[in-house]
């Protein structure tokens, strides 16, 4: 306690904290701030030195000790949300995807959520079956290492990278074929813009998955995107709610509900924690917020509590999705240039580090990936890839159209996956660095996760600390609620009913002892104070009481008086 206390007090000195961010493209800005700097200035430092101008799609994302996800809040100061200790660490992200990421503005900011996407691809969050895996594939190596050239590109050189959690010799020779045969000529601005409209598509674009348990027990995965609210389980999309169809997002200790249909309760999870309850509450406060609403000025503080408990209040601080893309029409200035680096081959090393980019790609702009080695890993069979539904293959033109419109025309359950959907890090926090090397590496080659610890520093998966990555673990929640925790809601239920009863017929006495004593000349009073027991009431209670308080009030003004 001593130590704590001793430690927040230094803390409470310093005048300056270091913070360092994690970018997209996994290398690092580090800064110093003033104590009371608020998320804003950071923010902003970050957007300046990365000369983003659309940078409302974009968040920092950090943990706390506890290995719990946030997102830093602009509007409140940075060390009072951090409940570690300086220096700081936390990342750039993309917090609100774009609806259409091909038709944002700069090509800036086409690059970054380029390079989002690919991390959700490498970590399992965006799902696709084999011929689309191996194109999106190709459009990476495309835009990455330029065109195929023999002298540079020995046989087998797209089985030194690793895009996916896993892969199969036959994905890896498709992609190859891919790259050599059919993306000859591209630019990596047309790649990526390819790429971006090919993941759009996909019905797992723009999924952050927040790892719950249905009413039966069952996992499930809830996400917002920038068309609705989705619940994933198993293989399938079990369903799909529009924003507009959605009125009010509660939680109450690890009770997630949704409510839709004139404020009916349709859906409720269970999140692990309460603390990871409140963070999907906010994550979908926001998103509604920024997806559905028309202007700012329309957003509205928004409470969990009922009645008569106060519960969390939140209110999302930003331009909503209409504005912000009013405001990028209006952008004019010289596209700013963008330092792309090459592919790291990720099997040439034991594990990979902040070794020596490739230099012989003919580009003035490249960019850098950080992948690690997943050995140990099965390879994948060609069936056990992804297969989202409505997704475009190669061989068809590509038509670009609205993902709501296209959730309209398929049914409420779509089969996304041959496989249960388990991204590798959806219950794993923001980079924690201190925590790496104590996890067995044979746990993290299961989950998915990377092997080396400077991959664990760097990527977005942080320290799962039990079981399977795409499960909380078999202790846990290992149901939707154990008996034992059904009768202790249910008592605590009870009690609060109790309480707010017996409160509210204490304050009923109260004010009617009150309006009896005084000298309202109203009909029923006039019959309560000729009653006996009123009679009794006033003259054995109230008028002692009224004497005695009186008394007190003349020796405290006596008291007064002398002084």
């Amino acid at each position: 306690m001593l130590s704590r206390f001793v430690s927040g007090s230094v803390r409470n000195l310093e005048r300056e904290y270091s913070c360092t961010v994690r970018l997209l493209d996994d290398s690092e800005y580090t800064c110093t701030i003033q104590r009371d700097a608020k998320g804003q200035y950071l923010f902003d430092l970050i957007c300046h030195h990365l000369n983003l101008l659309e940078k409302d799609y974009f968040g920092i994302r950090y943990v706390d000790p506890d290995k719990q996800r946030h997102w830093l809040e602009l509007t409140r100061s940075i060390a009072k949300q951090m409940k570690s200790q300086p220096p700081f660490t936390m990342c750039l992200r993309v917090k609100f995807y774009p609806p259409d990421p091909a038709a944002l503005k700069e090509e800036i900011t086409r690059y970054l959520v380029f390079l989002q996407i690919k991390r959700d691809l490498y970590h399992g969050r965006l799902l696709c079956k084999t011929s689309d895996a191996a194109l999106l594939a190709a459009y990476i190596l495309q835009a990455e290492i330029g065109n195929y050239d023999p002298g540079k590109h020995p046989e087998g050189y797209s089985s030194k990278f690793q895009f996916f959690p896993k892969h199969s010799e036959k994905l890896e020779r498709r992609i190859a074929d891919i790259h050599k045969t059919e993306l000859i000529g591209q630019t990596p601005e047309t790649s990526e813009r390819n790429f971006l409209q090919k993941a759009q598509m996909l019905e797992t674009y723009g999924v952050d998955p927040h790892p719950c348990k249905d009413v039966s027990g069952n996992p499930a995965f809830l996400a917002f995107t920038p068309f609705g609210f989705v619940v994933l389980q198993g293989n399938k999309r079990v369903h799909f709610l529009k924003w507009n169809e959605v009125t009010k997002l509660k939680f109450e200790g690890k009770t997630f509900h949704v409510y839709a249909n004139h404020k009916e309760i349709i859906l409720t999870y269970f999140a692990p924690t309460p603390e990871a309850c409140k963070h999907l509450w906010k994550c979908g406060v926001e998103n509604q917020a920024f997806y559905k609403l028309e202007k700012s000025s329309q957003v509205r503080t928004v409470s969990s509590s009922n009645l008569f408990f106060k519960g969390s209040r939140f209110r999302y601080s930003g331009r909503v999705a209409k504005e912000v893309m009013e405001q990028s029409a209006k952008i004019k200035r010289e596209p700013p240039e963008i330092h792309r680096a090459g592919l790291v081959p990720s099997r040439s090393c034991p594990s990979i580090t902040h070794g020596p980019r490739l230099t012989s790609v003919p580009r003035t702009r490249r960019r850098a990936v950080h992948i690690s080695i997943m050995e140990g890993l099965e390879s994948l069979r060609d069936s056990a890839h992804s297969t989202p539904v409505r997704s475009v293959s190669h061989g068809e033109a590509f038509i670009p159209r609205s993902r709501s419109q296209a959730a309209d025309a398929g049914e409420g359950t779509a089969v996304i996956s041959d496989e249960a959907y388990s991204p590798s890090d959806s219950v794993l926090p923001t980079p924690v660095a201190e925590h790496g090397a104590e996890l067995p590496v044979t746990l993290r080659q299961i989950n998915g996760a990377p092997c080396s610890i400077e991959e664990e520093k760097e990527s977005e998966a942080g320290t799962p600390t039990r079981g399977d990555g795409g499960d909380f673990g078999q202790e846990g929640v290992a149901g939707a609620l154990s008996e034992v925790e059904q009768v202790n809601k249910f008592v605590l239920s009870v009690l609060r009913l109790l309480l707010v009863t017996i409160g509210l017929l204490f304050v009923l006495l109260l004010l009617l002892i009150i309006l009896t004593e005084s000298d309202l000349d109203v009909a029923f009073l006039r019959d309560i104070r000729r009653t006996p027991e009123f009679e009794q009431f006033h003259y054995e209670y109230f008028c002692p009481l009224r004497r005695w308080f009186a008394c007190k009030l003349r020796w405290v003004g006596g008291l007064l008086i002398s002084k």
